[in-house]
């Protein structure tokens, strides 16, 4: 599209500011991008409030019809979807078209599920009912790792129970969600999707906005805390989809080549920027060499450049400030005397390309191994024994997912329990479903998405208590 405006009220419309949103692949403007104002907020939530009774009213059917209708609309648009992704995230193209089809998946699932409903209390002349029902206006901040498919997870899950939205992108990869606006233009009545995007002020205006009822993010731990602290004004509820640091660990019965691979691409999908990315990899020291080997063998054939071009694997990192967060955890690394297998240096070109870079011989206490690195990084850690690699891979702030790998299934379940992580995985990592509820502990967030329990928290409980007699 030549132009990129805000959806508020049924409408596209302009902006007084703007902001250049860059290829991370070429470090040059792609396009300018609105700025909502303060005021257009205030339209948006208006518009989302008052078109919110309507909405509500509808059958979850007629809502599911809808969000069916985008579904369409997003499948037949996925060139044009897939190339803005490109240009503005830098994932490869092919898997800018997978996101699309994820997204498109994610929708015609979310119409399969249902909202829980329970008589509690039956007798002749009473009955008690639990019942879900919608917020209000819902706003969704979203993250600029997977623009199209995280900012369809929060809205299809607000729309489909009877909410009403105002979405804000990250300012990194706002334009494929205006895109998504835009299409929701022509579908939606008028004020139930709102789609704004602009700087992080906007965010945090929307999480202290009275209007708002319920705040859904996927960031950052920093800025989740922000959101709670701001949402508290108005008892605000939230759903906070935060960083991690998730560990895998290997146990010694495994084979370095079978499972190498699927090891290797759980750290690297998405150039490592997925928050359930495997992060911090603890391996038995009978196997650690040759896992190391096998591993260095698979990162030396992939191929990082502009995700427009054919055969490429890996993009660059999204944007600046995390390249060069990227570059610091490894030259601090190298630095305490890290063994750098594989990479270890920024690409010599244009763009924030950073190569399949694999770190051995660290421990906690370095800041590769303690802090999220959100990128083409993995460090990988020995280990003696299973209970101590437990205690290690638990001592953490984090806890959003973990895995565990071993020949033995039961072995496997076992110590995944012990893991202290919203999901603990054997034999894969990673792995999201629509249909599954996703969430993190401690400091990785609070709520889960997905699933009916999900849909459950945009909702609230309503207890309708009835009795024919006059008590």
């Amino acid at each position: 599209m030549d132009k990129y405006r805000l959806l508020i009220n049924g409408e596209l419309v302009d902006a007084e500011k703007s902001f250049d949103v860059i290829n991370p692949a070429t470090e040059k403007v792609i396009s300018s991008c609105p700025a909502a104002s303060h005021k257009q907020l205030d339209q948006a939530v208006d518009a989302a409030t008052h078109a919110f009774p309507a909405w509500r009213d509808l059958s979850m059917d007629q809502r599911k019809a809808y969000l069916l209708k985008l579904a369409d609309a997003v499948a037949q648009n996925r060139e044009s979807l897939a190339a803005v992704l490109t240009a503005e995230q830098g994932k490869c193209l092919d898997d800018a078209r997978g996101e699309v089809d994820g997204t498109v998946a994610y929708l015609k699932t979310i119409n399969k599920m249902e909202l829980p409903f329970e008589v509690i209390q039956e007798t002749a002349t009473s009955r008690v009912e639990l019942h879900r029902r919608p917020l209000g206006v819902v706003g969704a901040i979203t993250p600029w790792n997977y623009p199209l498919l995280l900012a369809m997870w929060k809205i299809a899950q607000a729309l489909v129970v009877g909410n009403t939205v105002v979405v804000k992108p990250s300012p990194y990869t706002p334009l494929t969600t205006l895109m998504l606006g835009s299409l929701a233009k022509d579908i939606f009545p008028a004020g139930v999707v709102n789609v704004l995007s602009g700087a992080d002020e906007l965010g945090a205006s929307m999480t202290s906005h009275p209007g708002i009822r319920k705040i859904t993010f996927t960031g950052s731990c920093p800025t989740g805390k922000k959101i709670m602290i701001s949402a508290a004004a108005n008892l605000k509820r939230t759903t906070l989809e935060l960083g991690g640091n998730d560990a895998a660990i290997v146990l010694k019965d495994v084979d370095p080549k079978e499972v190498a691979k699927p090891i290797f691409w759980s750290a690297f999908v998405n150039n490592g920027q997925v928050c359930a990315a495997l992060k911090r990899l603890y391996v038995h020291e009978d196997i650690y060499e040759d896992l190391c080997t096998e591993l260095v063998a698979i990162g030396a054939n992939v191929i990082t450049g502009d995700g427009t071009q054919d055969g490429v694997q890996l993009g660059p990192v999204q944007n600046r400030m995390q390249f060069e967060k990227v570059s610091q955890l490894v030259d601090e690394a190298r630095a305490s005397g890290a063994r750098i297998l594989l990479g270890g240096q920024p690409m010599d070109q244009p763009g924030y390309f950073y190569p399949v870079t694999l770190v051995a011989d660290v421990s906690e206490g370095d800041s590769i191994v303690d802090e999220e690195q959100f990128g083409p990084v993995l460090p990988i850690i020995r280990y003696s024994d299973v209970d101590e690699a437990v205690r290690r891979a638990n001592n953490t702030a984090f806890g959003l997912g973990g895995s565990v790998w071993s020949s033995d299934i039961d072995s496997g379940i076992a110590v995944a329990g012990r893991l202290e992580c919203g999901t603990a995985w054997v034999n894969q990592h990673c792995q999201i479903w629509p249909t599954l509820p996703f969430g993190g502990i401690k400091e990785s967030g609070v709520g889960v998405e997905n699933s009916e329990h999900g849909l459950a928290e945009f909702t609230t409980m309503q207890v309708v208590n009835a009795t024919e007699a006059y008590t």
